[in-house]
This record gives structure tokens, C-alpha cells and sequence, in this order.
């Protein structure tokens, strides 16, 4: 069984216009190579030159914000759910 993870729309064209795809590895940064593996182009998108996620990129394991845990570095387990979540900004 693998991690599920929620694809927003604006990343939706790299993965066939699914909202969720299943994903493998043992933590975050696991499923994000694993991301790449399945749909080239998604990484680049969602990480820097540094292999970082960028800013404006939220991600939620089990609707927890990663980035109090221990980012992405945060434990995966099978049956969890991953939501990544671009940032809005306006006024």
C-alpha cells in the first residue's frame, strides 16, 4: 500500500488530470523522488535549485503542516495521505 497524495489543479496537467496519486518512500522527501519518478517536471515545480520546497508550497501529512514536524524528513506510512497545497496570495 502506498501514500496517497492530493494533486492541485495547477499540477494536475503533469499527472493526467488526476487529483490523487499513489506515491512510495519512507518520507516525505521519498515521495516527492517518487513524484518525479512517475511525472517528470512535478519536482521542479514544487522544490528549488537545492532540492528545498519552495516557499509559497504547504504540504500536510494527515492534515498536519510538515513544517512542524520535521519536514521533509517527516515519517510516511502506508494508507496516509499527503496534500500539497500552493499558497494564495491577494488582496
Amino acid at each position: 500500500m502506498a501514500t496517497n497524495v492530493r494533486i492541485p489543479t495547477p499540477l494536475r496537467k503533469l499527472t493526467a488530470n488526476n487529483d490523487t496519486v499513489a506515491a512510495n518512500g519512507a518520507n516525505v522527501q521519498e515521495i516527492l523522488a517518487d513524484l518525479e519518478r512517475q511525472f517528470p517536471g512535478i519536482k521542479e515545480r514544487l522544490c528549488d535549485e537545492q532540492g528545498s520546497l519552495r516557499r509559497f508550497v504547504n504540504v500536510y501529512l494527515n492534515d498536519e503542516d510538515i513544517r512542524f514536524m520535521q519536514g521533509e524528513k517527516t515519517r510516511v506510512k502506508d494508507g496516509d495521505e499527503l496534500s500539497i497545497i500552493p499558497s494564495i496570495a491577494g488582496g
